[in-house]
């Protein structure tokens, strides 16, 4: 028992430090850091890193959620700058959807809901590819835009490209996924 708590505790640090070297591993780290903040609210950022330079573009509620939000990505190993793209306000993400109906209250017949983000669905799909046995999801990165999910990264089988796959495109409000994947096999 006590090995199995140690992993818990230990799992996302060593996740962090083992993958933070490529552009997709340092957006895997940012995210997953993002996810275990209680102020940040990972389901409206996206992030993506290109040359190890984070850009974050979203939609956050406050002047602190934003700062800890850099701090967060400019913090994470292997990061070189961070672009700040984060919009203090409502969400206005193409794509979410109001929980309310008008003055406030629930519409008939519904039940209160997150709103549908980019950021949320790659939350999403992220967390389904890390889960999956029969998938690498550390070296998959996951990027939405308009409810379009592209996957970048490698995999070793033509089996795990079209789990990845379909796992994103079951996942709720995908749109459509753009494979981006390349076939690497593993070498022993």
């Amino acid at each position: 028992m006590k090995v199995h708590s140690m992993l818990v505790i230990f799992a996302p640090l060593l996740f962090t430090v083992g993958c933070a070297q490529s552009d997709a591993g340092i957006t895997t780290s940012v995210k997953t850091q993002f996810m275990a903040d209680d102020l940040v609210k990972a389901r409206n950022i996206n992030v993506d890193t290109r040359d190890r330079i984070v850009t974050l573009t979203g939609t956050v509620q406050s002047r602190d959620e934003e700062a800890k939000a850099l701090q967060i990505a400019r913090n994470t190993k292997g990061v070189a700058d961070v672009v700040d793209n984060i919009v203090i306000g409502p969400s206005t993400e193409p794509g979410s959807t109001p929980t309310t109906g008008r003055f406030g209250e629930t519409p008939p017949g519904s039940a209160i809901t997150e709103p549908i983000t980019d950021a949320g669905i790659t939350a999403k799909v992220k967390s389904k590819l890390l889960a999956d046995p029969d998938v690498s999801g550390l070296r998959i990165d996951v990027d939405t835009r308009e409810r379009i999910v592209t996957l970048t990264g490698t995999v070793s089988s033509a089996a795990e490209k079209a789990r990845a796959i379909e796992l994103a495109g079951k996942t709720d409000n995908v749109i459509r996924v753009e494979d981006r994947l390349t076939l690497r096999p593993r070498t022993p």
